[in-house]
């Protein structure tokens, strides 16, 4: 089908989506109403507590909500807690609660909600949030509306771990006594946030529905939302180009459509909404195997591989090339370190002086669409002009993690999140005690510094913003100099949406906070 024929289609029929889907009339101008909204994959689930994916944070984060947001420079604003105060010796963080909060049930939100969901429910639940907990010795409610976290040991990014995704706020009245992960309201959910469940059709759409009662004056400020699950990204940008959906989420239609979609009247694209992840792109060097063990090798790679011609051909001119291991919207970023432009001659001459014999490094590359794919021909192309041989080797998702978690490759594309801190993000992936097999996340490349692992573990325990700054700064140049893994990109997903709505993305984890401020001009 032409892509002509195509949109007709959509437009005359909702055929070729599942049967029943609604649409709104929002797209055609009216106010205030329900927003149409793709949601790609369709979440496995929506209690936070337990599944944390994308898809399902974007559409749970409208529901529940944690102690703190943050803006585009990661500074903590207010949400359940209205003000925190930390103590001198860092050891003591004390949280005022928003009073007159109430559940979606009408109960009464409290601190005593805060204490069970902590350090009770996510303690045994969220992986990610657990790791961080063990920094944590007691966590205390004096009263209805203050909540005190002491820990055993400074740690430097606790500040950052109150939002919702991190620390959703579960209601202690449904879940306590109960098997978390069989409670029927994980079906039903009840939180305190701007929109309340209201129906999911699997396969078709999720609804939310404004909560009235929200805390928020004046908010949210459409009456709800429905979610579309759309199996594919040519029908997904047909939909749009149709009119109707409203909003496109990064990474919901190939990078080549965007322009075309941007072009549209009534458009907007913005790639702002993704500071707190900071999704980094590098590929993975085993640096066990053969000629990757030799750091020579490594740097050839990385002077081998043409990183602005990857970015504006692969990723259309979307995104930064990575200068190392820090997104440059986590903190303690530093450009002082060694550079690797693209240099085909210096490339030769290292692999050269290694002793480089031509051995034929397999190469997975990430089986995420077309996109990836040729971003992984780029890269062979590249490594081929200065003599490298390379085989690439597709997989499945399935086959790609377990191949990573087995260490069974030499190359490997990946992407990962960053949640602003390097002691949230960064160290896992280079830190010896992380050399684990079983997870495609963590130390995958097999990289061992004492000096590096002794600069993040100070760097995670320290105080002081100034200490911390030098003692990453010098792990930085460090890793850097030794090439454990090729850095690549600072990936930007851009979100499409309607012209005619106003302040959709307002924090640092932009749409995964939900919709509650978003507006809508009069048509």
């Amino acid at each position: 089908m032409h892509r002509r024929d195509f949109i007709k289609f959509a437009s005359a029929t909702t055929g070729w989506l599942a049967a029943g889907q609604p649409w709104t009339a929002f797209a055609q101008g009216v106010t205030n109403g329900m927003l149409n909204v793709t949601v790609n994959p369709e979440p496995p689930g929506l209690m936070l507590a337990i599944i944390q994916n994308g898809p399902a944070q974007m559409v749970a984060g409208n529901i529940y909500e944690g102690l703190l947001r943050y803006d585009a420079e990661l500074n903590p604003l207010p949400g359940l807690a209205t003000s925190w105060k930390i103590s001198e010796d860092s050891l003591t963080y004390t949280f005022n609660l928003k009073p007159g909060v109430t559940w979606h049930d009408g109960k009464p939100f409290s601190a005593d909600d805060v204490v069970f969901s902590v350090d009770k429910l996510l303690r045994e639940t969220h992986a990610r949030l657990r790791a961080s907990l063990v920094a944590v010795d007691s966590i205390t409610a004096p009263d209805a509306n203050t909540v005190v976290f002491k820990l055993k040991y400074p740690f430097g990014p606790f500040i950052g771990i109150f939002e919702v995704g991190t620390m959703p706020i579960l209601p202690k009245h449904i879940y306590d006594g109960t098997d978390y992960r069989t409670n029927p309201a994980n079906n039903t959910p009840i939180g305190t946030g701007p929109f309340k469940f209201k129906e999911w059709v699997k396969g078709s759409y999720i609804r939310l529905d404004k909560n009235e009662a929200y805390h928020e004056p004046g908010l949210p400020g459409i009456d709800g939302i429905y979610f579309h699950v759309i199996p594919d990204a040519a029908s997904r940008a047909g939909a749009y180009e149709a009119g109707k959906m409203d909003i496109m989420p990064g990474g919901t239609v190939e990078y080549f459509d965007i322009a075309r979609l941007k072009a549209l009247p009534n458009t907007e694209v913005t790639t702002k909404g993704w500071e707190f992840f900071g999704p980094h792109c590098f590929m993975w060097l085993n640096n066990r195997n053969g000629p990757l063990k030799d750091v020579r090798v490594r740097q050839a790679i990385m002077y081998a591989l043409d990183r602005e011609a990857m970015k504006n051909v692969a990723w259309y001119g979307y995104g930064k090339v990575a200068t190392g291991p820090f997104n440059t919207s986590t903190r303690y970023h530093s450009d002082d370190v060694t550079k690797y432009p693209h240099d085909k001659a210096k490339a030769k001459a290292l692999l050269a002086e290694a002793g480089y014999k031509g051995e034929t490094l397999r190469l997975l590359p990430l089986p995420y669409g077309e996109t990836w794919q040729r971003f992984a021909e780029m890269a062979r192309q590249n490594l081929s002009e200065v003599g490298i041989k390379v085989e690439l080797q597709a997989t499945d998702v399935g086959g790609w993690n377990e191949k990573l978690n087995n260490w069974d490759y030499d190359l490997a594309f990946t992407y990962l999140y960053q949640y602003g801190d390097p002691a949230l993000g960064v160290a896992r992936n280079y830190t010896t005690q992380n050399i684990q097999k079983g997870s495609p996340w963590n130390n995958v490349c097999g990289y061992s510094n004492p000096k590096v692992d002794e600069l993040f573990e100070r760097g995670a325990k320290e105080a002081s913003s100034v200490k911390r700054r030098e003692l990453y700064v010098e792990a930085q140049k460090i890793l850097v100099d030794e090439v454990p893994v090729a850095w690549l990109i600072e990936l930007e997903f851009p979100t499409i949406y309607r012209s005619n709505i106003t302040n959709l993305v307002n924090s640092a984890i932009g749409l995964n906070d939900g919709f509650a401020r978003a507006k809508v001009a009069k048509a």
